[in-house]
């Protein structure tokens, strides 16, 4: 899977408003941006395709790797657009996903509304079966039973079917059986079962996941078959690969089957991308932050690592399979100030997309935005920051935020410019606390990564004022989850709850549990021409304090599971605990509750060729003009980062402005360029 000579490797991300394409060829990045396609996001894969081959002079026998982030998954979940599905549990367990937790959004809201089941009632069926909670049959699995439930389901018009039995993740078996039935009564084969897709404790999170993926499974069945025929057809001979939420590349077969490992698909690969450019610079703990056009993502990544969760919520519904851990807020360059009823000024979460768009765009919108109020204050330039497509009329903008937002709060346009960008980025600043701070780690020990088309705009101010020492900004910053998916491993993970006393669990407890993970995570990765050191291991267990309704993850130690090794990952917990929620209770007894490993295929990296080295500092100067710092007007040079020469240095204040993004570099601070094109800010006290 090594880059070679005359070969290249396709990443397409597929985007609301843009499909990113990145090709790598003998070293050389080459980005190609076409229109996103809503309606068959297929067709913007392949017009990429073809729009990047045309630039680059690819030949598409060429592409020995093709990986895909998409968003067919999470936009079918946020939409409610997915297939005819069925559930069938155990007998008395009907209305789990209509029961759900006793979580509200808001505990003072007494109307507030439970999220729509994923199956209607009239479509959710019982069959009569029982396991106790170590996976003892109580009750047999009632044949006839079930080959009713199975002749009911072929009446219906129905495209998928979830199956998810009391206790399976202890014993698989009846669930099994009642798959075998349905596919022999049912002429199709979509059937998901829950000791397949979340073999894990919580009756409604794991039904949940598994009708999800049984909801999915038609729409990304169809999805990745329209592709395929699109790339075969194109002559791409190179196995389309999906990125997952967790961070790793899968193949599009077992995409097909396991959808809802795809629901973070496109934001996952551009967190790793960060990890990546990061790491080039040698630094290993970073928060991300994507800002784009409606929201900022931002996550956490930790010794190179994103930090994953099973804890992340897609729209209304909490999924319990193993995700990048990202935190999603409704701050983007579109997202509209507004004043509220007790006059504050408000930015968000309501945006106005890419059309009309901002006032700036001139497409009609007429109310202001974040994007709006960073024009005004000369951080944008009208002239460069659009595309030839848009005009813009500065007039229309001053007086949106004169009418709209100046005048009610009684202050000048520029001071309600300052102010949109000011609570846009304390809503930022929010988010970056809650993956760092709320979890126990502290932002002076990370440096930022900022990408997206708007997250270069506002990095440095967030990282100022969480004292973050460094921020880093990708030459590729507008495309990062592209480039992500060409360099992020091959990754399986395998989980099943088995809860015990953590003081009665012997190695020989989770040696056998192990040791069938590890065959069938090595039975995946097989089929991928991996050298056996190409191969990584990865053993942890969810632990808690007895009595808890929540589990910290924590990693087993490397070698033979050894008394000893089992009593260190509980002191382990103890001081993850500690950090995480500020105590801790050596004393208190720990239960173990689910057993997980991760099969990890490390790919090759991609050679890419050092940033251009030629040419001065001077060379890239474009301008000067007068740019807003927290109300301070200053004459500010703007460099053209294309002309940026690697390793070139200069001070703050300055603008970079790029074919993708716009980098703001505050007074008082540093920044060089890295050996990769990297715009390093050394933000300082």
């Amino acid at each position: 899977m090594a880059a070679t000579e005359k070969k290249c490797r396709i990443g397409v991300d597929v985007g609301g408003t843009f499909t990113d394409v990145v090709t790598i060829r003998d070293g050389q990045i080459h980005v190609t941006k076409t229109p996103s396609t809503p309606a068959a996001p297929d067709r913007a894969v392949i017009d990429g395709m073809r729009e990047s081959r045309s630039i680059v002079g690819f030949d598409y026998r060429e592409v020995e790797f093709f990986a895909h982030g998409t968003t067919v998954a999470t936009n079918a979940v946020l939409e409610g657009n997915w297939a005819e599905t069925a559930l069938v549990t155990t007998e008395g367990f009907r209305d789990v996903l209509e029961i759900g937790r006793q979580n509200r959004p808001d505990i003072y809201d007494f109307d507030v509304q439970k999220p729509q089941p994923i199956v209607p009632r009239d479509r959710r069926f019982e069959v009569p079966e029982r396991l106790d909670e170590r996976g003892r049959v109580e009750i047999e699995l009632d044949t006839e039973a079930a080959k009713e439930v199975a002749a009911e389901i072929l009446k219906e018009d129905i495209d998928s079917v979830a199956v998810s039995f009391l206790f399976s993740y202890e014993n698989p078996d009846h669930e099994r059986q009642l798959r075998d039935i349905l596919e022999e009564y049912v002429t199709y084969p979509s059937v998901s079962l829950s000791s397949d897709v979340l073999p894990e404790i919580r009756e409604y999170e794991r039904t949940l996941a598994t009708s999800l993926n049984a909801a999915l499974k038609p729409v990304m069945d169809r999805y990745i078959g329209d592709l395929k025929a699109g790339i075969d057809e194109l002559g791409v001979h190179a196995d389309l690969q999906i990125m997952q939420s967790n961070g790793g590349i899968i193949s599009s077969s077992l995409a097909r089957r396991r959808p809802i490992n795809t629901l973070l698909s496109g934001p996952a690969a551009g967190v790793q991308g960060a990890a990546h450019v990061a790491g080039l610079a040698g630094i290993g703990d970073i928060m991300t932050m994507d800002m784009g056009g409606t929201s900022c993502d931002v996550s956490l990544v930790r010794h190179g690592d994103p930090v994953v969760s099973t804890e992340v919520e897609i729209g209304e519904y909490p999924v319990g399979v193993p995700m990048i851990a990202v935190h999603t807020i409704g701050a983007g360059g579109g997202s509209i100030a507004w004043i509220d009823a007790g006059d504050a000024l408000r930015v968000g979460p309501r945006s106005a997309g890419a059309n009309p768009g901002p006032v700036c765009y001139g497409r009609g919108g007429t109310e202001p935005t974040v994007t709006d109020a960073n024009l005004l204050l000369g951080r944008l330039d009208a002239t460069r920051f659009l595309s030839d497509e848009l005009e813009t009329d500065t007039s229309d903008v001053e007086r949106a935020v004169r009418e709209q937002i100046a005048e009610p709060l009684d202050i000048d346009v520029i001071e309600a410019a300052q102010g949109i960008v000011d609570v846009a980025n304390a809503n930022m600043e929010r988010a970056l606390r809650m993956v760092s701070v709320e979890r126990g780690y502290d932002p002076r020990e990370f440096g930022l990564v900022a990408y997206g088309g708007a997250g270069p705009l506002h990095a440095t101010t967030l990282a100022r004022e969480l004292d973050v020492p460094r921020v880093l900004i990708p030459h590729t910053a507008g495309v990062l989850s592209a480039l992500g998916l060409l360099i992020s491993d091959l990754i399986h993970d395998f989980s099943s709850s088995m809860v015990r006393p953590w003081e009665h669990i012997e190695p020989d407890d989770l040696m056998p549990v192990f040791q069938a993970f590890e065959s069938q995570g090595r039975g995946r990765l097989s089929h991928e021409s991996l050298d056996d050191d190409q191969i990584l291991i990865e053993r942890s267990v969810d632990l808690r304090y007895v009595g808890q309704s929540f589990e910290l993850t924590i990693p087993l130690p490397d070698g033979p599971i050894t008394p000893e090794s089992l009593e260190a990952t509980g002191a382990e917990f103890h001081e993850r605990h500690a950090q995480q929620y500020g105590h801790s209770s050596p004393t208190e007894p720990i239960e173990l509750v689910t057993v997980r490993l991760r099969s990890r295929g490390i790919v090759d990296t991609p050679q890419i060729s050092a940033a251009r080295a030629s040419g001065s500092l001077d060379d890239a100067l474009r301008t000067d003009r007068r740019v807003v710092f927290d109300g301070i007007s200053l004459d500010t040079p703007v460099y053209n980062r294309e002309l940026l020469p690697a390793l070139s240095e200069f001070e703050g204040p300055a603008i970079v402005e790029g074919p993708e993004s716009t980098v703001v570099i505050r007074p008082d601070q540093q920044a060089h360029v890295d050996s990769y094109g990297t715009l390093v800010v050394e933000v300082g006290p």
